[in-house]
């Protein structure tokens, strides 16, 4: 698996968008997705050159994303690159921030529950909206289900940044109240193995080269 946050937005950093509609990628998120293509690309794919690589990679199965723009935006130009299509996946919708959606971060900031947010999430739930809990327990439920249809595959999900440091956290066995420790930048790359034992954790945040996360 591999989770891929979703380009810059206007609002990244400012507003808390949630999943309200009409939000696109800035011009510096479309080339930030247009390189986390690229450098998929240039790990999944055959060589420019036709020589074969030296470990075989796995198939590429499917590019999936959120329903809402910024994701599926940036999932078109990963899927492009790949020869593959956009799918659809409701699973890995940002978080429901209920009545916070659309909040300046500056404001939320002198909540008193903010505080709660960043050191106890897991006792947490938006009003009008989602629990962390329920955030982490969703992903989880979209993940088995990847695993189901594409084993032994590479998968490609296009996701946001709290669902995907939920991701990582329920794979290396962190309480969720840890989980505001873990950094997920504008298309990095998070890439998790899943084997019938359990998850393994290769790259998270990751924006270099790809090449170093073939096994060994």
């Amino acid at each position: 698996m591999l989770f891929v946050r979703h380009g810059l937005t206007p609002t990244t950093g400012k507003v808390l968008p949630g999943r309200a509609p009409g939000l696109h990628l800035a011009d510096q998120g479309r080339a930030q997705a247009e390189a986390v293509a690229e450098r998929l690309a240039s790990w999944l794919l055959p060589s420019a050159d036709g020589h074969p690589r030296r470990r075989r990679q796995p198939e590429v199965a499917a590019v999936y994303a959120s329903p809402l723009e910024r994701t599926q935006e940036t999932a078109g130009y990963i899927a492009k690159r790949l020869g593959l299509e956009v799918l659809v996946e409701d699973g890995l919708l940002e978080c429901d921030f209920g009545e916070w959606t659309g909040a300046e971060l500056k404001a939320l900031a002198r909540l008193p529950e903010w505080t709660t947010v960043q050191r106890y999430p897991s006792g947490f739930q938006f009003p009008g909206g989602e629990s962390f809990e329920g955030l982490r327990a969703r992903m989880a439920e979209t993940i088995a289900e990847f695993c189901r249809r594409h084993p032994g595959d590479v998968v490609v999900a296009v996701s946001h940044a709290d669902p995907i440091k939920a991701v990582v956290s329920d794979a290396v066995g962190a309480h969720l109240d840890l989980f505001q420790r873990i950094m997920v930048s504008p298309c990095s790359v998070t890439a998790i193995r899943y084997y019938a034992t359990g998850p393994t954790v290769m790259a998270v945040n990751w924006m270099g080269s790809l090449s170093e996360l073939s096994p060994s």
